[in-house]
């Protein structure tokens, strides 16, 4: 080895020296002294554990709440929602109801009848009490604008459930 690497090894082993010495920490040193000297250690109590009453369940005429949370009255409800399957068919009711459009009305005394376009290109007169669309579309309103619907669907629980839909004039073909 040079002479000069063994310099700058011993050079670099006074500073690695020097460096861990215990001189200039009195400061700090005493801050942690000073800190420390008021506190008192003290940790409050546990709360007391009280005992737990018993209850006994007597509720049998409410129902479970782990159960399904439909009552009878609701099943009823949706029992009256089903709609007459026995029920002979109308021709529109073969068409889903976005094929379906409503062309024009017509007026006979106070009853308002609407011209409906079905997809295979016939046009049939409907009014208030007929059907249409898939989903068992009840006519409840004719107007010389658009025909107002209920429709009956199971929903995805498998119950019926009903909707309102509208079918609105077209004044154009569409293209």
């Amino acid at each position: 080895m040079s002479d000069r690497f063994r310099f700058w090894i011993a050079v670099m082993i006074v500073l690695f020296t020097a460096a861990c010495s215990q001189e200039g920490y009195e400061d700090l040193e005493f801050f942690v002294k000073e800190s420390g000297a008021g506190l008192k250690g003290k940790v409050d109590p546990l709360p007391e554990i009280k005992p737990l009453e018993h209850f006994i369940y007597q509720a049998f005429e409410i129902p479970d709440p782990f159960s399904n949370r439909r009552n009878q009255q609701e099943k009823s409800e949706r029992d009256e929602l089903q709609p007459d399957l026995k029920r002979p068919k109308e021709a529109l009711e073969s068409f889903p109801l976005e094929n379906l459009a409503m062309v024009g009305s017509l007026r006979r005394g106070k009853y308002v009848f609407a011209l409906v376009k079905a997809p295979d290109n016939s046009v049939h007169r409907v009014k208030t009490g007929n059907y249409l669309g898939q989903n068992f579309g009840l006519i409840t309103g004719v107007s010389e604008e658009e025909v107002k619907l209920r429709e009956i669907t199971r929903g995805s629980t498998d119950e019926w459930v009903e909707r309102v839909s509208v079918l609105m004039l077209q004044t154009q073909e569409p293209k």
